[in-house]
C-alpha cells in the first residue's frame, strides 16, 4: 500500500501592501502619460453685460461679417473674396481717408491724457467709492502709458467692433480661413506699427521683458483686438 502524504498547509500571501503598490502606479501613469489637448482659437471675450438694450452702437462703428451656407463672404451685405478680407479689416480699423462709412478715430494727446486723470482723481477724492470712476481713471492712466511710448496716436471708439456670423452649413475649413484673415489683419498693423515705433515687429517683443511688455500694451492700445462672434443661424 502505498502512503498518503500530507501536504504541509500553504501560508497565506501577504496582501496588505497591494493597495500601496497600485497607488503607486498610479501615480506613476497619470504623472508620465501625455494627454493631448484640443487646439482652438484664442480670443479675448468682451465683458459680460446684463442689458444688452443699454447698448448704442454707431452703424459706422460696426464691420459686419457674415459667412453664409454656402461659404460666401458678405461684408456689411455685399459680396467679398476672401483674399480681400484682410484690406477691408484694416480699413476699418485707420480709416485713412476718413470715410463716413467707417469710425471716426479719435486722436490722444498727452495734454488731454492729463486731464481726464487729474479730473477722475480729483472725482475719486470727492467720491472714493465710485466704480465707474476708477474704471475710467485706470483706463486713462493706460492711455498714458502708451502716449509716453509712442507719443499722441489716434484710436477706435469704444464701441468699435468687428463682428463674424456664420450659418450651421458653414463648413469649418471656410471658418477657419476667416478667421485667418482678422488674425492676419490686426498682426499687419500692429507689426508695421511696432516696427515704425520701436524698431522691431510686435510679435519679436518679448514680454518677459519689462520695457518690451510695455511696448506691447501701447500697440495693444492703438489696436485693440476688436472681434465679437454670434451663434450661427
Amino acid at each position: 500500500m502505498q502512503r498518503i502524504r500530507k501536504l504541509k498547509p500553504v501560508s497565506p500571501i501577504n496582501a496588505g501592501s497591494m493597495a500601496d503598490i497600485a497607488f503607486l502606479l498610479l501615480v506613476f501613469f497619470l504623472v508620465t502619460t501625455t494627454l493631448e489637448s484640443e487646439k482652438g482659437i484664442f480670443r479675448k471675450l468682451p465683458p459680460f453685460i446684463m442689458d444688452n438694450t443699454s447698448i448704442i452702437t454707431n452703424r459706422r462703428n460696426v464691420y459686419e461679417i457674415l459667412v453664409n451656407g454656402k461659404n460666401e463672404i458678405l461684408v456689411e451685405g455685399k459680396p467679398m473674396k476672401l483674399n480681400r478680407l484682410t484690406s477691408g479689416i484694416k480699413i476699418f480699423y485707420t480709416n485713412p481717408n476718413n470715410d463716413k462709412n467707417f469710425p471716426e478715430l479719435k486722436t490722444i494727446t498727452a495734454k488731454l491724457v492729463n486731464s481726464k486723470i487729474s479730473f477722475y482723481k480729483t472725482l475719486l477724492i470727492k467720491r472714493p467709492d465710485d466704480k465707474t470712476a476708477v474704471k475710467k481713471l485706470v483706463k486713462w492712466q493706460k492711455k498714458k502709458s502708451a502716449i509716453v511710448l509712442i507719443g499722441t496716436y489716434k484710436e477706435l471708439p469704444a464701441n468699435a467692433v468687428i463682428t463674424l456670423k456664420n450659418d450651421k452649413e458653414t463648413t469649418y475649413e471656410r471658418y477657419i480661413e476667416v478667421q485667418n484673415e482678422l488674425s492676419k489683419a490686426l498682426n499687419q498693423l500692429r507689426n508695421k506699427y511696432a516696427i515704425e515705433k520701436f524698431g522691431k515687429p510686435f510679435y519679436d517683443l518679448n514680454p518677459s521683458i519689462a520695457s518690451e511688455e510695455k511696448m506691447i500694451k501701447a500697440i495693444r492700445q492703438v489696436y485693440p483686438q476688436r472681434i465679437s462672434e454670434a451663434n450661427p443661424n
